[in-house]
């Protein structure tokens, strides 16, 4: 059935906190000061080339021309005309990146990017993420999920874990599964074949626990993750899916490097970064063609705003990642925007107060800081789309220039204030990135 007619979220409507939350998607437009935005949901990353080409075709017609990557390896499409959403809705649905309008919000999936590409990992984790997205697809309890609720298939190499979501599957060696609620260090050990089914009813068990409460995510329980665990703990047996119970830390987790990445066969990957999480034409075409001519088909956005290429020959390689670099994308760690990103900032959000890309892009030109902590520029207190773990905040200020600090797991060091200055700016976010022990 083709998707029902789109509507644009009131965050400060009660009815959205009762049924979820406020958060953009396709079909629930979010007004912006650069016009509507919308969030489309990419279980996994994983885009067809021919999908890209239709989002990108889309951008230009109805949006500012740009796709926006977002910590959760979705598209963003932003500058739209308030009166598209019908001819935005229709033309995704025909793409297939609507398979169900009442589930389009909660297809919130991310998945290890390079699983089944290095010859790393415990389990190439595609299958679960096919069973994943059909089971949430086909359950009347899901639609209650919020847009903000997060699940995490991390194929054993601990890149995905890491991301706090509020139900992660990690693959063992042995082929079962370990599942994790939020942060917890404690973990069920579940069958790897029944792992979907298993991260489902943990989803809808934290429907039953939030029921009234007004909690998004796993993080918003009053009780905090521990009953919740318990309890799925307890279904989990009671549906003969619980083969043991042990404690697995949290890892801290890593992006895929920019670059190439060497597959067992004749074939490599190749994994480069989008600087501030935008992709103009001229950048994706070059992602889309590269992946149509000389890949899978297919291309992976990753939690980190990046875009991995599967499938291309060996011989090709060399010149296909001169061909991406020319264009303006990150192909190694040499680049200024190795590990900087920003929200979107002034003059498309009004609640900025400073148009901290414009900023950041200054204070690269005028410095070359170290790569050794991963930097996010932000124009309010929000900071929306921050990382995980160690980082090097970049607040902008009320009183004009920045307050630059570094946090650690949370943490929040006393922050420097740096004039709106480029040189200055370059200097302190360089001292801050600096390796610290």
């Amino acid at each position: 059935m083709p998707p029902p007619a789109p509507h644009f979220a009131q965050p400060d409507d009660a009815r959205f906190r009762s049924r979820g939350d406020a958060c953009p998607g396709a079909l629930r437009l979010h007004r912006a000061d650069d016009g509507a935005l919308a969030r489309v949901r990419v279980p996994g990353g994983v885009l067809g080339a021919d999908q890209a080409d239709a989002l990108r075709e889309l951008a230009a017609e109805l949006g500012d021309g740009e796709l926006h990557l977002t910590s959760r390896g979705n598209v963003q499409l932003r500058g739209l005309d308030a009166e598209c959403g019908g001819a935005l809705a229709s033309r995704m649905y025909e793409m297939g990146l609507l398979p169900s309008g009442r589930h389009e919000r909660v297809r919130n999936v991310v998945a290890s990017p390079l699983s089944g590409l290095d010859g790393r990992g415990e389990r190439d984790v595609r299958p679960w993420l096919s069973a994943l997205d059909a089971l949430v697809c086909a359950s009347e309890e899901a639609v209650g999920l919020s847009g903000r609720f997060l699940f995490a298939l991390d194929d054993g190499r601990g890149d995905v874990d890491a991301l706090g979501a509020d139900v992660t599957l990690r693959a063992r060696a042995d082929g079962d599964a370990e599942l994790r609620i939020g942060a917890l260090e404690s973990v069920a050990r579940i069958p790897g074949d029944e792992a979907p089914r298993a991260a489902l009813l943990a989803a809808t068990v934290f429907l039953s626990a939030a029921a009234g409460s007004g909690a998004w995510r796993v993080a918003d329980l009053s009780g905090g993750a521990g009953p919740l665990f318990a309890e799925v703990v307890r279904r989990l047996g009671a549906a003969g899916l619980l083969v043991a119970l042990r404690t697995v830390p949290v890892p801290a987790g890593a992006p895929p490097a920019p670059g190439v990445v060497a597959g067992p066969g004749a074939v490599d990957a190749l994994s480069v970064g989008l600087p501030l999480g935008r992709a103009d034409a001229v950048r994706w075409r070059a992602l889309t063609d590269l992946a149509r001519d000389h890949g899978a088909g297919e291309l992976r956005l990753t939690p980190w705003r990046g875009v991995v290429v599967p499938g291309v020959r060996r011989e090709r390689v060399s010149g296909a990642l001169d061909a991406l670099e020319a264009t303006g994308l990150v192909t190694g760690p040499g680049s200024p925007w190795s590990g900087v990103n920003a929200c979107i900032g002034r003059p498309g959000c009004a609640k900025s107060l400073a148009d901290v890309r414009g900023d950041a892009a200054s204070a690269l030109h005028a410095g070359s800081p170290d790569h050794a902590l991963p930097v996010h520029w932000s124009g309010c207190e929000r900071r929306c789309g921050h990382p995980r773990g160690t980082w090097v905040d970049v607040l902008a200020g009320p009183d004009g220039g920045y307050r630059v600090s570094v946090v650690r797991d949370g943490e929040r060091e006393a922050p420097v204030r740096v004039a709106d200055d480029p040189g200055a700016l370059a200097d302190a976010v360089t001292a801050a990135r600096a390796p610290h022990t």
